[in-house]
């Protein structure tokens, strides 16, 4: 029996509203405003992902260490190519896009406050 339920992911950023904005554009969905500091957008489907105000926020260095990757989301596609102009043209920022001649099935961008995610081929 499990000890909980999952809620959502929530991630740190200068600009909440622009972040839940970004990923919306990217998965669809509804956002709700919970205060100037905390927004949550609803994903088709059921998922939830709130995006909160972090004063000093420091994007991830990725793919080192040095500063931590704070988060990393894989967002599954059926056509990768479409849906990289369509991220980039939201405002991602390519990271990794060495997929190998579609060897290795993914893709790698930085979200608009620099938290990097994947575009999965399905």
């Amino acid at each position: 029996m499990p000890v909980a339920t999952y809620s959502l992911v929530a991630l740190d950023c200068p600009d909440p509203a622009a972040l839940a904005e970004f990923y919306r554009g990217v998965l669809g969905g509804e956002v709700e405003k919970g205060s100037d500091d905390w927004y949550v957008l609803n994903v088709p489907g059921g998922a939830r992902i709130a995006f909160q105000r972090a004063p000093g926020h420091r994007p991830p260095d990725w793919p080192r260490g040095d500063n931590s990757q704070q988060e990393h989301l894989d967002l599954d596609v059926v056509d990768i190519e479409q849906a990289e102009r369509e991220v980039l043209a939201l405002g991602a920022t390519p990271l990794d896009l060495d997929d190998h001649g579609g060897e290795r099935g993914f893709r790698v961008y930085a979200d608009p406050a620099g938290h990097p995610f994947c575009l999965c081929r399905q």
